[in-house]
């Protein structure tokens, strides 16, 4: 492959400085859904947008303005100020100018942080651009299942061909669902060991008396119930890859076990007599941190070897519309996706990243076939956040991972506490007890005192109901019932006389 296949030829190139990011406007939705994903950089202090310019493109592809008729011929002025800061003028127009998913009618002022974080400039109720910065050029250097436009999603690609070509153990770090094991499986293609299966297991699914065996393999009689010779996962990936997920839920017993796999190769099954050796290649994940957690430092050192690090979807809003597109199978279901939901979409937060995304993409595109009109927080299994002009998305850090823990460390009056204060949302509870939501699913049908809607009687339900004055969440509450099982339960119940 030559390097011409990842560089955009343009003659902005000469103006792109590491340390003088350009202000970049990235189509997220457009009614053609082909232009969804074209950039356009801003080389001057001043940019005019509007149906006639700027001139945007996909990488080594045709430069083509905006051009739908619902936008203005006036020009929305984007003006880049000290500090970063970036001055947005609607035009004297009528057409509708909507930033961060609210209505402007004059100028507004967004830091250097804010468009870092992605700022969501709507334009005529129809075409949704994204500013944000860019360190480097629009490259076209596609993996299978890794997308994105940005800095970010270019920048992981070029790590993982890097990485790729050698035999070195990899860590990647993110949040749950930013697609740790889509980067895994794509190493693995990219490596010389592509040929060879890619062994896979959740550290925080093996039972801690047998995760040494299911790793190493075990001896005849090693262990109660140990009739046969076992194999483990190092010699079923020797000349191969092995992908360990939830590496920070390692039992503290195995963690120097893997240590010194990971530094001679040489590991001894349960109750053997010899050493063997494999040749694994080591990719880790993790959505803990590491260097706070009750962590062997030692292992730690030999598997950031090479460290991947996964942004949230929320620091790479650009690419949501690029992903949109995909999940929602390109030209079928997204040529009646309504703007409104895009935008929704793209102002999303997404804590749940790209795997929350999915979800929210099927449930919208099973909607859509069923000739229904999505309501976007009546589809998300959590709170609606409420969106502000110039607060919604500040350069705040989101606060620590939390350890995850295990449903037995739980109690009930925890669980009924997180409910709570979430307001009887899954997401937000799974979020405060630190474990995921399949498991928040599991402590409720275990829970004494929580039931599903159709378990409460009808009088109880309807003296609820007329108590709650018609909220929800009070409802929920009182009930003891999930939020948004509750809401599908109420919409299909007959209207009242």
């Amino acid at each position: 492959m030559e390097l011409s296949d990842y560089t955009l030829t343009s003659p902005m190139s000469a103006a792109i400085h590491a340390d003088a990011p350009l202000l970049c406007l990235t189509i997220v939705w457009h009614p053609d859904t082909n232009r969804i994903g074209e950039q356009c950089l801003a080389t001057s202090a001043t940019l005019g947008v509007s149906r006639y310019q700027p001139l945007f493109q996909h990488p080594g592809q045709a430069l083509t303005a905006l051009g739908y008729s619902g936008i203005s011929r006036e020009n929305v002025m984007l003006v880049r100020g000290e500090q970063g800061s970036v001055e947005i003028h609607p035009p004297a127009s009528r057409m509708a100018v909507e930033l961060n998913g609210v209505p402007i009618s004059q100028a507004v002022t967004l830091s250097q942080q804010q468009i870092s974080a992605g700022t969501i400039l709507g334009l005529g109720r129809a075409v949704i651009l994204c500013l944000h910065w860019m360190r480097s050029l629009p490259r076209h250097n596609p993996l299978p299942g890794l997308l994105g436009v940005g800095d970010a999603a270019i920048r992981i690609r070029e790590l993982i061909r890097q990485v790729a070509i050698t035999d070195d153990a990899v860590l990647l770090l993110g949040e749950t669902g930013t697609g740790k094991e889509v980067v895994a499986r794509a190493i693995h293609a990219c490596s010389a060991r592509a040929a060879r299966p890619l062994v896979t297991v959740n550290m925080a699914a093996l039972n801690e008396s047998l995760a040494a065996a299911e790793l190493f393999g075990a001896a005849r009689g090693a262990y109660t119930g140990a009739l046969g010779t076992r194999g483990g996962l190092f010699s079923e990936a020797s000349q191969a890859t092995l992908f360990l997920d939830e590496i920070g839920n390692t039992p503290v017993a195995v963690q120097p076990m893997l240590l010194r796999v990971l530094e001679t190769g040489d590991y001894r099954p349960l109750g053997a007599a010899a050493d063997l050796q494999s040749s694994a290649r080591l990719i880790a994940a993790t959505d803990q941190d590491l260097y706070a957690e009750l962590f062997n430092q030692a292992l730690l050192r030999r598997l950031e070897s090479f460290v991947i690090h996964l942004p949230p979807l929320r620091e790479r809003r650009e690419d949501i519309g690029v992903l949109l597109l995909h999940l929602l199978g390109k030209h079928g279901d997204a040529l009646t996706f309504p703007p409104q939901l895009a935008s929704k979409f793209a102002n999303y937060d997404w804590p749940g990243n790209i795997r929350q995304l999915r979800h929210m993409a099927k449930r919208c595109r099973l909607a859509l076939q069923a000739g229904e009109q999505p309501d976007f927080y009546g589809l998300l299994d959590e709170r609606p956040g409420r969106v502000t002009l110039i607060t919604a998305r500040d350069a705040t850090p989101p606060p620590a991972a939390r350890r995850k823990k295990k449903l037995s460390e739980l109690s009930s009056e925890e669980v009924l506490a997180a409910l709570d204060d979430n307001h009887w949302y899954i997401q937000g509870a799974a979020q405060q007890l630190g474990i995921s939501r399949p498991s928040m699913y599991m402590l409720i049908e275990a829970h004494a005192q929580i039931r599903t809607p159709d378990q409460i009687p009808a009088p109880e339900m309807a003296a609820a109901v007329a108590g709650s004055g018609g909220h929800l969440e009070t409802c929920a509450a009182i009930l003891k019932t999930p939020s948004v099982a509750l809401r599908r339960f109420l919409r299909k119940l007959p209207p009242q006389p």
